[in-house]
């Protein structure tokens, strides 16, 4: 494991240049770049409002109607998260990965936000294990519209293909990860011998168990994140600074090596 920053961008972008496969694992730590709260923490939302009901989805399906209600009105104590996220833009560490991505040296990216800002950035190959806050999906079929096109004449709004009923596609407590999502997180993770961890706090799973299950099939880790996780001992090198500091430093010395 290799902890001062020079020598771990030069490793880092020797281990990418070199593997097949390069998956991203990106959690809140990126997002809060751009000024989105993260959940945990001293100034996360729910140290400061105290975590969701863990039968948020329970809810849900017991009461839509009142939930679409609720969402209309933006009620409740995320107020300041949906603010956040109406004006935060893509950071340098977002538009790294669209280069790594651009120049085929990254493959796919698994994010744990809902911010679609890995889209803003020009990502192309995303799954978004907790959802999308743009879309709206149908709890049955996992037909997924952005918000502004699908019309709701009326609450809760029904599927035109299946009937069932359609929530905002964010995955709520108690609410099982999408089949589709799930699924295509474990073939990246099965293809992966390099993942990136990008500002994962590495304790919410599924996600958290993908980087182990690499590291396993004996794959490599690349952590990049300005705080020590519980990944960091397994991880091959280690960058201690914010993905928007380190990643494009990165993307430029692994551009480097393959014009070379």
């Amino acid at each position: 494991m290799t902890d001062d920053l020079e020598q771990a961008i030069d490793e880092a972008a020797h281990l990418i240049v070199r593997a097949r496969h390069v998956v991203a694992l990106v959690g809140a730590g990126l997002s809060a770049e751009s000024g989105v709260p993260t959940f945990r923490g001293p100034e996360g939302l729910w140290t400061k409002h105290g975590e969701p009901d863990l039968r948020d989805y329970e809810r849900f399906a017991q009461d839509p109607k009142t939930w679409w209600e609720q969402r209309i009105e933006r009620a409740g104590r995320y107020g300041e998260l949906v603010r956040a996220l109406e004006t935060a833009q893509p950071n340098a560490g977002h538009y790294a990965l669209r280069d790594l991505e651009g120049t085929g040296q990254l493959q796919h990216i698994i994010t744990q936000n809902i911010d679609n800002l890995h889209q803003a950035a020009g990502s192309l190959a995303i799954t978004e294990i907790h959802g999308n806050r743009t879309k709206l999906r149908c709890i049955n079929c996992n037909r997924r519209w952005p918000l502004d096109g699908f019309p709701i004449e009326e609450l809760p709004p029904h599927c035109p293909d299946c009937g069932g009923i359609v929530k905002g596609d964010t995955v709520m407590f108690g609410e099982p990860i999408p089949h589709d999502a799930l699924e295509e997180c474990v073939n990246q993770t099965r293809m992966c011998d390099c993942m990136l961890l990008v500002g994962t706090s590495a304790v919410v799973y599924p996600a958290a168990g993908f980087p182990v299950d690499v590291k396993t099939s004996g794959g490599t880790l690349i952590e990049c994140n300005p705080n020590e996780t519980p990944l960091t001992e397994i991880s091959d090198v280690v960058l201690r600074a914010p993905a928007g500091a380190a990643l494009p430093r990165v993307a430029g010395r692994v551009r480097e090596m393959s014009v070379g």
